[in-house]
């Protein structure tokens, strides 16, 4: 009698086990993420986004994954180009979970605002339902160029922010550098 309980336990579990794996397998083959973004232009040249930044149209992204071992590219996308709103989104099959994966700037179709701001010319998105993200949309954060000379409102727009010391080489004066 006990051996048939045994027999019976046994069985569930590897039939448990079993369909356990089926699914893990599957979910990694049917994996399909929605990458959506931003690219702003920086108007004030301080690395983030201000009331005053605008959004680029027209700007070219590009969603790249390598592997974290060997730097191999595991995905890449083509290159995505910004609607009027400055947004962009990338549909992404599978599942990268060994993967390190960004979306990168390429170019700004403005030639007054094309340069790479440093902190965000690329942002990192997760692609994988294993570290504990659930639901397959997923956000990048958002990416700028900074205009080449600050528009002159920004320092208001600054100082009403908290910001008192503002460089002279980012195209502010403050009162010491005017002599």
């Amino acid at each position: 009698m006990a051996n048939i309980s045994i027999i019976a336990l046994l069985c569930f579990t590897i039939c448990v086990s079993s369909s356990l794996n089926y699914s893990y397998g599957a979910a990694e083959e049917n994996m399909m993420y929605m990458v959506v973004g931003h690219v702003y232009c920086d108007t004030c040249r301080v690395e983030f986004e201000t009331k005053l930044s605008e959004p680029i149209s027209g700007a070219v992204v590009k969603l790249e994954c390598r592997n974290r071992t060997n730097e191999a590219i595991t995905f890449q996308s083509q290159e995505l180009v910004t609607d009027n709103h400055g947004d962009y989104h990338v549909i992404v099959e599978g599942d990268y979970e060994e993967s390190d994966c960004d979306v990168a700037l390429v170019r700004s179709p403005r030639a007054d605002c094309s340069d790479p701001t440093e902190a965000w010319r690329k942002s990192r998105v997760v692609l994988t339902t294993f570290d504990g993200l659930s639901g397959k949309l997923r956000f990048a954060n958002n990416l700028g160029f900074k205009k080449d000379k600050a528009l002159p409102q920004c320092t208001r727009i600054l100082q009403e922010m908290g910001y008192y010391e503002l460089s002279p080489e980012a195209g502010y004066f403050t009162p010491s550098s005017k002599l």
